[in-house]
């Protein structure tokens, strides 16, 4: 086979990737644009979500995010394991005390978004504000994302449990 054959096949294979590719509606893709987790959400938002929970994990990693200048998905990521939030430190120059200091906050924007939203009330508000001041941080973010689907008391009472257990 020639070498101007095996051109021509070839720029007829990526004209019909390419071809298909619009066909099947990749003209229209857009990347996914991140939310600026400095932004406050809609109430509409808060209200419509899931579990409570959920919402106040996501609201957390929202003010934990604005507070570190990066990505609600990006520290997410970085959360994931012991190793990736070691890279994520080294790569933005920062020290665990600095990112427990942001996760602290983001819990705290967390109540408060619960709370304008009426997901939760004010007296669980500062429950929850109390709990967040004294119990170590790994067990609020354990029992923030073990707990899908349970309420604030039910929250509440596991984290007593378990720092006086």
């Amino acid at each position: 086979m020639s070498t101007r054959v095996a051109f021509v096949l070839s720029l007829a294979g990526a004209v019909a990737v390419i071809g298909g590719y619009l066909v099947a509606g990749g003209g229209d893709y857009r990347p996914l644009e991140l939310r600026d987790p400095c932004e406050p959400r809609p109430v509409e938002d808060l209200r419509a979500g899931g579990a409570l929970a959920e919402q106040l994990a996501l609201s957390a990693l929202d003010g934990a995010a604005c507070r570190l200048r990066v990505t609600r998905e990006e520290l997410a990521l970085a959360l994931a394991t012991p190793e990736a939030r070691v890279r994520f430190a080294r790569e933005h120059h920062i020290g665990d005390e600095q990112i427990e200091r942001a996760l602290r906050a983001g819990l705290e924007r967390a109540a408060a978004d619960a709370q304008r939203s009426g997901r939760i009330s004010a007296l669980e508000a500062v429950a929850l504000r109390q709990a967040l001041r004294r119990a170590p941080l790994s067990l609020l973010v354990d029992a923030v994302l073990s707990k899908p689907g349970s309420d604030i008391a039910r929250l509440l009472e596991d984290l007593i449990a378990r720092e006086v257990g």
